[in-house]
């Protein structure tokens, strides 16, 4: 099957290589978003599927918007047979949908149509779920919508960061996308419909929402922490320092929301139910460093709170 894959960040690039890697599949073109610049001299950085693609000799497309006249044109031109996405980071309009012969086939990391949107992994740590997965699913013009070729199911383990679940994922659902290219080759495949019961919805974390607030029990806060790590990273005021903090672990003590307590050992900050002691603590313009050891070097007063 002649493939064009799409997709941009690094969860993306276990089911690139699979793809690359597979007997009975040839990816003739990668779809990315455009390069971006960082550093002091505005270097032009490549995405990490389009890294990977460069690495094979395959040809890369990066249009401002996949509507763009010469995209289109281009994917056309290549004749792909199937166009499997994973967490590419922009809409497909209809028109391009309809170019390959089996559609597009999306790798969506939740059990759809739970979380449907661009934050599943966060949104289902957040809520507590025990039990998560991966989709593949038709694209159509609705968000996440479309009807469901196989899932993969995950554990959500009790100090899985969304980083830590993704990895897993990442990795389970690269099959999962092969497995459900070589059904829909052999022609055994057929999509089921999404319920219409069960439907959550999962949007872009901000840097705001990623804000600690400690008037939540410590379990919620925990979640919440673990959910938004590493991206865009959990955060809070302390005094009038904004640090990022890493996860946090719950603990059988009890101090007022946003009060801390500085110990030889650890550095807890109080929530809505009991306490929570502090992992790691990243200043402003530093490394991340031991939250005691933080809490030691930054001589906090008494009266300062965390909020």
């Amino acid at each position: 099957m002649r493939v064009v894959f799409a997709g941009t960040p690094g969860p993306a690039v276990p089911a690139l290589r699979r793809l690359i890697a597979s007997p009975r599949h040839e990816v003739v073109a990668v779809v990315t978003r455009p390069d971006t610049t960082a550093g002091r001299g505005r270097k032009a950085v490549r995405s990490e599927v389009g890294q990977v693609a460069d690495e094979h000799g395959i040809e890369v497309l990066a249009p401002q918007a996949p509507r763009d006249p010469e995209f289109i044109a281009r994917l056309t031109e290549l004749q792909p047979d199937c166009c499997p996405v994973v967490a590419y980071g922009a809409l497909i309009p209809p028109a391009v949908l309809e170019i390959p012969r089996y559609g597009w086939v999306n790798l969506h990391f939740s059990l759809l149509p739970a979380w449907r949107g661009a934050a599943p992994v966060q949104a289902a740590i957040a809520a507590g779920d025990e039990i998560t997965g991966a989709s593949t699913f038709r694209l159509e013009a609705g968000l996440d919508t479309g009807p469901v070729y196989g899932v993969v199911t995950e554990m959500i383990r009790p100090t899985d960061t969304a980083g830590d679940l993704l990895g897993r994922l990442a990795e389970a659902g690269a099959t999962l996308l092969e497995s459900t290219l070589d059904g829909l080759e052999d022609g055994i495949l057929v999509p089921a419909p999404q319920p219409a019961e069960g439907v959550s919805h999962a949007p872009k974390v901000t840097v705001d929402a990623a804000r600690v607030d400690w008037t939540r029990p410590a379990h919620v806060v925990d979640r919440h922490v673990r959910a938004v790590t590493p991206a865009p990273g959990a955060w809070t005021m302390i005094g009038d320092l904004r640090v990022k903090l890493g996860p946090v672990t719950p603990v059988d003590e009890t101090l007022e929301p946003g009060e801390l307590a500085v110990l030889k050992n650890g550095l807890l900050v109080g929530t809505g139910s009991t306490a929570v002691r502090l992992g790691t603590v990243q200043p402003p313009g530093k490394k991340p460093m031991a939250a005691a050891d933080w809490a030691r070097g930054a001589r906090l007063d008494s009266k300062v709170r965390a909020q």
